[in-house]
């Protein structure tokens, strides 16, 4: 069984296509099962939509919430859609997010770690001027607020998880192994997934989320895995989905898994 969790589309401003569109692509691409999880609004903000080209707009939240369940009443018997949706964490606006989402039925919610503090992950700027043991603080932070977002209760999968490095390779060399292995750790008690991400070829790094060495330790912890391409076009949807099967299998998966209603459906590899 093909599946791809992570799809984007028009609202969110950095997207091309409808949803439509990228059913349909999930369909050429022989999927069974394909989850639509465009960002949130900015429920944190006071501003209606504070960030055009980031994410949706507050008003925007409802019709998108019922387009993709109308489209899932239309394709049932060709493609199971669901009804996803990827939310930042941020710590002092959770409670807001969580009240937001928790009134529609996501089959999953997406937590992503976008900011560490105040800055995009994406900004390779972020970096300059920082002393290596700054590096690490940083580092730390980011993972740490990954657990804290495991810990919150509000997802079933965590996102493109060390993505920091997708504008800034180097990343990978930054020391802060105890960091991810607790987080792990965290996450493998929280019940939750970590999805393969394969839009790290779209940034400088190149490859996918999280590296080869997260996922054996992942593996270790026992953390369930699950697949997303992130496209922000429909050509990518299902991008590298057999040829991150056959690396998790080399690692030792013997499963990975998609949600439905909040429930974890098991996939053989």
């Amino acid at each position: 069984m093909k599946f791809d969790l992570h799809t984007h589309h028009f609202r969110c401003g950095h997207a091309d296509g409808n949803i439509r569109d990228y059913i349909e692509a999930a369909i050429a691409a022989d999927l069974q099962v394909i989850g639509i999880s465009d960002h949130t609004p900015y429920f944190g903000s006071e501003e209606e939509h504070p960030f055009p080209s980031i994410s949706m707009a507050k008003s925007d939240f409802d019709g998108y919430v019922q387009e993709v369940l109308q489209l899932k009443r239309e394709y049932e018997g060709k493609i199971k859609v669901l009804l996803g949706i990827e939310s930042d964490f941020f710590p002092e606006h959770a409670n807001v997010y969580q009240q937001a989402m928790s009134a529609y039925p996501f089959d999953y919610i997406i937590g992503s770690i976008h900011h560490v503090r105040g800055v995009s992950i994406f900004n390779k700027n972020r970096w300059k001027k920082l002393t290596p043991s700054e590096q690490v603080a940083d580092k730390e932070e980011y993972f740490n607020l990954i657990r804290q977002s495991a810990q919150s209760g509000m997802f079933q999968i965590i996102a493109h998880m060390d993505a920091m490095k997708g504008n800034y390779p180097l990343f990978s060399e930054i020391k802060a192994d105890e960091a991810i292995e607790e987080t792990l750790k965290v996450i493998a008690e929280s019940g939750l997934a970590i999805e393969i991400n394969t839009s790290g070829k779209t940034k400088l790094c190149g490859g996918w989320y999280p590296s080869n060495e997260i996922l054996e330790v992942a593996h270790h912890y026992g953390v369930d895995v699950t697949f997303g391409s992130d496209a922000h076009k429909p050509s990518r949807v299902g991008d590298e989905f057999e040829e991150v099967a056959k690396v998790l299998k080399e690692i030792g998966f013997k499963e990975w898994v998609y949600y439905e209603q909040k429930q974890k459906v098991a996939v053989p590899l």
